[in-house]
């Protein structure tokens, strides 16, 4: 039917929403327990100048992936953790493999060795996983810890399925060269900067507008920087080997015994309220594909957010949902308190800023 025969003031037909595209990135942890953010060239298309974790789509050659259709292809498998390894290597230079001869060791390669790698590996002249064969070590997929999924929501032209995880660099070993843990930025291509600190100072930059962070970033940081914190109780500042082993055991222990377990838990945000010029993003929902699964998100967290166009964000928090859930509601009242928000974004009754809230979700969440 063309336009001028479809009947005055009949709708569009509605057009299907647009694939997710699955894609991984890493919560690299250093052995001082620091949280590794890469900051986005100033050109980038989307989250220019944010800082994000390495990470990016996964590739054809990073291994294969059940079909758009089905719904496995939202869970953790063999090629999201290939390719968290692979983009953290191209964009970061970090190399999270282990030696053939000696498993409990990283791999250890020459600076020139890892240059003339990343460089091949990220022109595709050679697969990642050859390569890494090809000097005698196999990547280190099986230490990845997954750390939630973000599904971005249905609505949105750009969408993407991030697998996150968590991967601890050995703690200090006489016999581990400092050189591997040195993240370098790859040129520019798509990042300027790369740098270790503890998760509650990139949380103190981003609230001091010094930073930009996405609430993806800013949510997962919360979350580990109650476990990975630079001092002890009593104030010091220079942690031994045993506590440092003692906040990522605890850490560890959060992720996996929580139900559900963090690894489980898949995230699609949606506008819940607005207050003043900040927005909360309700947590609770899966995303589009995993509806009438048991997958879930997280119902017990909010994170605020103000979104101030190409200056990024502002005023980002997290807290818990009991305290901005309409007050005087019973849960029924709720349930359609929070129905009739979801229909009025559908329908398009929508600002600026719930728009940019859920726009355009990029590989690195």
């Amino acid at each position: 039917m063309t336009a001028q025969s479809r009947k005055e003031g009949s709708p569009e037909p509605l057009k299907p929403p647009p694939k997710a595209s699955p894609s991984a990135s890493i919560l690299l942890i250093s052995p001082s327990n620091e949280i590794l953010l890469l900051r986005r060239v100033k050109k980038s298309s989307s989250f220019a100048s944010a800082h994000v974790f390495p990470g990016g789509h996964i590739d054809p050659g990073d291994g294969p992936l059940p079909p758009q259709d089905d719904v496995r292809l939202h869970e953790d498998n063999t090629a999201y953790r290939m390719g968290a390894v692979r983009e953290c290597f191209e964009e970061s230079g970090i190399l999270l493999a282990k030696s053939r001869g000696s498993q409990s060791m990283l791999l250890q390669l020459t600076e020139e060795e890892r240059h003339q790698g990343r460089h091949a590996v990220h022109n595709k002249k050679l697969r990642f996983e050859d390569w890494v064969h090809s000097h005698g070590g196999f990547p280190d997929i099986e230490s990845l810890h997954p750390f939630t999924r973000w599904l971005t929501p249905a609505n949105i032209s750009k969408r993407f399925s991030t697998q996150m995880y968590l991967y601890f660099l050995p703690l200090a070993h006489p016999g581990l060269p400092q050189m591997l843990h040195i993240p370098t930025s790859d040129g520019g291509t798509e990042h300027t900067e790369a740098e270790f600190l503890p998760p509650v100072e990139w949380l103190s930059k981003a609230q001091a507008d010094n930073i930009i962070l996405f609430p993806p970033q800013f949510f997962l940081l919360s979350l580990v920087a109650d476990f990975l914190k630079p001092h002890t109780p009593d104030g010091a500042e220079t942690l031994s080997t045993d506590v440092l082993q003692s906040q990522r055991d605890a850490l560890l222990e959060f992720v996996k015994t929580s139900d559900p377990p963090w690894g489980e838990i898949c995230i699609s945000p949606s506008p819940l309220k607005k207050e003043r010029k900040e927005l909360i993003m309700g947590l609770d929902e899966p995303g589009l594909e995993l509806e009438g699964t048991s997958r879930r998100g997280d119902a017990e967290r909010v994170i605020w957010v103000q979104f101030k166009g190409n200056e990024g964000t502002s005023g980002l928090k997290v807290g818990w949902r009991r305290d901005v859930e309409p007050e005087g509601l019973n849960d029924e009242e709720n349930k359609e308190y929070l129905e009739t928000r979801r229909k009025e974004w559908e329908s398009g009754d929508r600002d600026e800023d719930l728009e940019r809230a859920l726009r355009g979700r990029k590989e690195n969440l």
